[in-house]
């Protein structure tokens, strides 16, 4: 299971429907979120997400409308009697930032928080999958993150290793986690009776910035970016003043990179009421796009799939 759920999508300042940025990502029921705006742990709990099962917290830049809701996070988890290890990931100074978390609120954390500073191109390998850390483009040092899962074996032709002579059960097993096996003297190559492996799955977040080389290589061929697109093309001027990039832009790098689907998320307050002026935009550009909404989530299907799931709770 690998799902992502819009926690706060607003751009800058949150609206009445939008709350600051924050994405979260259920991993097999590991939680990870990408930024922290204010408020992230009430959407939590809207969604139901958890808090529980939370391993890391993805920081892309220290701008407030990014990282305002940790404090809070965290005293509600060691409210609620948190005990394992918390680690915070991001830009330089991570380390010093989880030393004022520490010590604000004249509270008592019952757990550890590590703070763990990043380098565009460092990688955190986990089990079965990764953690990519890019450079990206902002006003203050920036970077974003690609969940890259490892690639998967192949499928298994049950068909035609039963035409071989193998019988059904542990030695099925055995070829597929690829050991040759002796049936009647002969040996069995698990190439044989297993296609070629199959791609794992890829989720871009590129927080804050304007479009750049490394968020288009990161993403090439990505199941999902989720890509800032603050504002809509006729205020190009301010998106390169701000640092920030607008719908259309986002649009033509999610097409170079031939990426899946596209989510625009980092919305100006300036479309609370309508955003359609950025879904049309990017629309014209790349087929598959979406504009993210708060408590928007969306299943990431496998290659071999071809479906997305989008579900949205009001």
């Amino acid at each position: 299971m690998l799902r992502v759920i819009f926690l706060g999508t607003a751009g800058s300042l949150p609206t009445t429907n939008r709350n600051t940025s924050a994405v979260m990502v259920n991993r097999d029921g590991e939680l990870m979120l990408f930024d922290c705006g204010e408020g992230t742990q009430q959407q939590m709990m809207r969604a139901k997400t958890g808090m529980k099962a939370l391993t890391s917290i993805f920081i892309s830049h220290f701008h407030a409308d990014h990282i305002l809701g940790i404090p809070g996070l965290i005293q509600t988890m060691s409210f609620h009697g948190r005990t394992e290890p918390l680690k915070i990931y991001g830009p330089h100074h991570v380390h010093e930032f989880v030393q004022i978390l520490s010590a604000l609120g004249y509270y008592k954390l019952h757990f550890e928080i590590e703070g763990v500073d990043l380098e565009p191109g460092d990688i955190i390998k986990r089990e079965g999958y990764s953690i990519q850390a890019i450079k990206t483009e902002h006003s203050v040092p920036s970077l974003g993150y690609a969940l890259v899962e490892e690639k998967r074996t192949g499928k298994f032709n049950r068909e035609k290793a039963t035409e071989l002579g193998v019988p059904p059960g542990p030695l099925f097993s055995r070829l597929h986690r690829g050991e040759a096996i002796e049936i009647n003297g002969r040996t069995i190559l698990p190439e044989e009776v297993v296609g070629q492996s199959r791609p794992g799955r890829k989720i871009v977040y590129s927080g804050d910035t304007r479009p750049c080389n490394a968020i288009l290589e990161t993403s090439r061929d990505a199941d999902i970016l989720i890509h800032d697109a603050t504002l809509a093309k006729d205020q190009q001027e301010w998106a390169i003043e701000s640092m920030h990039t607008t719908a259309e832009e986002a649009a033509n790098l999610a097409k170079k990179a031939n990426v899946r689907q596209l989510i625009l998320t980092h919305i100006s307050s300036r479309y609370s009421d309508d955003v359609t002026p950025l879904f049309e935009e990017a629309k014209a550009v790349f087929e598959n796009v979406t504009v993210a909404e708060d408590m928007m989530e969306i299943e990431v299907p496998y290659q071999d799939r071809t479906e997305f799931k989008n579900k949205t709770n009001r």
